[in-house]
């Protein structure tokens, strides 16, 4: 399976722009630019579509690892904070983290947090990104 999206950026670093898209046409030309990555402009950024990305991949990954333990999530709702900072005379993705509030009827603490610790490690999301990857989980009732 081969999924692919696409850039284009014209001009320079802090007074040019660009945009993305994604092969589904989900983003489809969506502004980025240094205001919207290291300031407060409008539009996104690499690392706003990293934490989407992470995000939703852990999210699956957890909906699979409680099936295996047959247990169905009535809601899984998960944020990704992904902290780009400057490092070794660069920029660096060095940290993302996931908050993970979830309603799993007749999972108790445990399981859910050894599922949840799981799918953290396995998603392909994590497993391509070599920045430290933590969790917080709340298992609401």
């Amino acid at each position: 399976m081969k999924r692919t999206a696409s850039a284009h950026w014209q001009g320079g670093l802090k007074d040019g722009q660009g945009t993305v898209s994604t092969q589904s046409g989900v983003l489809d030309k969506q502004q980025y630019s240094f205001g919207t990555r290291f300031e407060d402009g409008k539009g996104t950024n690499p690392e706003e579509l990293i934490g989407a990305a992470h995000a939703g991949c852990f999210s699956m990954a957890l909906s699979m690892v409680l099936g295996e333990h047959d247990l169905v999530a009535d809601s899984i709702d998960t944020k990704a904070t992904v902290q780009l900072e400057e490092k070794d005379g660069g920029f660096a993705v060095t940290k993302v983290h996931l908050e993970l509030k979830a309603k799993i009827p007749g999972a108790d603490k445990d399981k859910f947090m050894e599922a949840a610790n799981t799918a953290k490690d396995n998603c392909p999301i994590s497993k391509l990104l070599t920045a430290e990857i933590t969790l917080d989980a709340e298992l609401e009732s």
